[in-house]
C-alpha cells in the first residue's frame, strides 16, 4: 500500500489539488467479473407432430420484443397492451426505477462544489455594565445584518465520492433490467393465463358434452327397464355415472373465474369486472418459429441477468468506498459575505469579510471499523459473484426445461389425439351395440369415462403447447435486450 507524506500533500497548492481530484480514479475493482459455465448451444430441430402444426427451434435467433404477436389472436394482443399501460407490477417497477435514477444524479452531485447562501438579520442591545454610562444609551442598541456565499469542495483523491456515484448508477442499472423483467414477468404471465382460461373452458365445455351424454345414456337405459330389458342395478350405476360426471363441473367452473380474475388482477381491473373478449383454444394459433439464442446471447439478453451482472459491479464500487474511507478526506471550504448595521453597508469599505479553509483528515483509530467494514464489502461482492453465476445457471436450467416440453409436446399430442379418436369411436360402437342389447352397461360405463379422459388429455396437450412455447421465449429473454439508467 502507497504510504502517504502529509507534509507533500499539505504543500499542494489548491488548483493542484483540484486538478488531482478531477482526475481522481476509483478504488477497488472496476469491472468485477466471474467465470461463468456456459451450457452448449442448442441444434436447430423440427417438431412436426402429426396431430398438429410443425415448430422449428432456430439457435442464434433473437425473440422479438412483441412475441406474443405470434399466437396471431387480436384479443391476446389487445389484452398485453392493456396490461403494459395499467399493471401495478409494472407501475412499481416503474417508480422503482425513476427513483434509483434520481438517487443516482444525487450521488454525483455529491462530487461537484456545494455553494450555499446566508443572509442573518440580527437586534441586540448590549448590557449597560458593559457599556460607558457616559455616552448615549442608544449606541448600544443596534442591528446586525450579515449576508454570505459559502463554497466547499471536498477533493476526491481517492475515488470515495466517485465510487459512491458508481454504486448508485449500478443500483439505477439494476432497477432499469428488473423494471424490464417485470415487463416480461407480466406479458408471460398474461399469456399463459389467457392459453389457461382457454383450456379450461374447453374441458368444461367437453366435460358438459360428457353430461349430456350420460343423461341420454341414463334416459335409453330407464326405456330399457320399463321394457323389462335390464334391472335397476344397470340404471342405479349409470345414474352414478351421471353423478359423477356432474361432480367434474364445479372444480373446471371455479378453474375458469380464478384464471378470470388472474387476468384481471394483471390487467389492472378488479376481480369480477367484465373483462375484454378472450380467445379460445382454437383462436390462438401455435408459433412455428422458436428462437433460441446462444448462451452468451441468453446471458446478455436476460434481464435478471443483467442487473445481478450490475449488482455485482456496484458490490465492487461498494468496495471501492471502503477502501477510499481508510484513506486522507481533503476538504476546501471557502466563505465570502459581509456584515453591517445597514443592509445598504453590508458591502462598504471596511465591512466584507472571506475565509478559505483547506482541511485534510486521516483516519488513525476507528476501533477498527473501517477495516472490517472493507472486509465486509469484498464479502459481499463475492456473493454478488456467487449471486450471478447461480442466476445464470437458473436461466440455462429454465431454457432446457422449456426445450424439453416443446419437444416432448408434440409426441403427447399425438398420443392425445390417437386416444381421443379411438375413445369417441369405441363409445360409439358401445352405444350403439347397448341400443341393440349387445353389450351391458359395465361396457358402456367404461367406454364413457375413457372417451371423457381422452377429451380433457386431449386438450391439455394442445394447450400445453402453447404454454410450453410461452416458457421458451421468457427462457430467453423475452425479447427485452435490456435497459441502462
Amino acid at each position: 500500500m502507497t504510504r502517504f507524506r502529509p507534509n507533500r500533500w499539505l504543500a499542494l497548492s489548491p488548483l493542484a489539488l483540484a486538478s488531482l481530484s478531477l482526475g481522481a480514479c476509483a478504488m477497488g475493482p472496476q469491472h468485477p467479473t466471474t467465470d461463468l459455465s456456459l451450457a452448449p448451444p442448442v441444434s436447430e430441430t423440427v417438431i412436426a407432430p402429426t396431430s398438429g402444426p410443425a415448430q422449428t427451434i432456430q439457435p442464434g435467433a433473437t425473440v422479438k420484443a412483441d412475441w406474443w404477436r405470434a399466437f396471431q389472436s387480436a384479443d391476446l394482443d389487445a389484452l398485453v397492451d392493456r396490461a403494459l399501460k395499467a399493471n401495478n407490477d409494472l407501475a412499481t417497477a416503474e417508480a422503482n426505477l425513476a427513483q434509483a435514477r434520481e438517487l443516482a444524479k444525487a450521488a454525483q452531485g455529491a462530487r461537484a462544489p456545494q455553494i450555499d447562501a446566508g443572509y442573518q438579520a440580527e437586534r441586540q442591545r448590549t448590557s449597560g455594565t458593559l457599556a460607558n454610562n457616559l455616552n448615549d444609551s442608544n449606541l448600544y442598541l443596534y442591528t446586525l445584518q450579515t449576508a454570505s456565499v459559502s463554497v466547499s469542495y471536498p477533493l476526491d483523491l481517492f475515488g470515495g465520492l466517485k465510487s459512491q456515484a458508481l454504486s448508485a448508477r449500478a443500483s439505477a442499472e439494476v432497477a432499469a433490467h428488473r423494471r424490464d423483467a417485470a415487463h416480461n414477468m407480466v406479458v408471460a404471465n398474461l399469456v399463459s393465463a389467457v392459453i389457461q382460461h382457454a383450456q379450461y373452458v374447453a374441458q368444461l365445455n367437453a366435460a358438459r358434452s360428457s353430461v349430456d351424454n350420460n343423461r341420454n345414456i341414463l334416459d335409453l337405459l330407464e326405456r330399457r327397464q320399463k321394457l323389462g330389458d335390464i334391472g335397476l342395478a344397470d340404471v342405479s350405476a349409470q345414474q352414478t355415472a351421471l353423478a359423477t360426471a356432474e361432480g367434474a363441473l364445479p372444480a373446471l367452473v371455479r378453474a375458469v373465474d380464478h384464471q378470470k380474475s388472474v387476468i384481471a388482477m394483471l390487467i389492472g381491473v378488479a376481480p369480477g369486472a367484465d373483462l375484454p373478449t378472450l380467445p379460445s383454444l382454437e383462436q390462438l394459433a401455435l408459433p412455428t418459429d422458436l428462437p433460441v439464442g446462444l448462451p452468451a446471447q441468453i446471458v446478455a439478453n436476460r434481464p435478471d441477468l443483467r442487473a445481478a451482472e450490475a449488482q455485482m459491479r456496484g458490490a465492487g464500487a461498494d468496495v471501492g468506498v471502503a477502501i477510499a474511507a481508510r484513506l486522507p478526506m481533503l476538504q476546501l471550504t471557502a466563505t465570502a459575505g459581509g456584515a453591517a448595521q445597514s443592509f445598504t453597508d453590508m458591502f462598504a469599505t471596511g465591512n466584507p469579510f472571506y475565509s478559505i479553509i483547506g482541511a485534510i483528515t486521516q483516519p488513525l483509530f476507528h476501533g477498527g471499523q473501517l477495516l472490517h467494514k472493507q472486509r465486509a464489502a469484498e464479502a459481499a461482492l463475492d456473493a454478488a459473484k456467487a449471486q450471478y453465476r447461480g442466476a445464470v445457471l437458473v436461466a440455462f436450467g429454465d431454457v432446457a426445461d422449456a426445450l424439453t416440453g416443446v419437444r416432448t409436446d408434440g409426441a403427447a399430442l399425438d398420443a392425445a389425439t390417437r386416444a381421443s379418436d379411438a375413445a369417441e369411436r369405441n363409445l360409439d360402437f358401445t352405444q350403439r351395440q347397448l341400443s341393440l342389447g349387445g353389450v351391458g352397461t359395465l361396457s358402456l360405463l367404461n367406454a364413457s369415462n375413457s372417451a371423457a379422459t381422452a377429451a380433457a388429455q386431449l386438450v391439455q396437450a394442445r394447450a400445453a403447447r402453447l404454454i410450453d412455447t410461452v416458457a421458451l421465449y421468457q427462457a430467453v429473454g423475452g425479447g427485452v435486450t435490456g435497459s441502462t439508467s
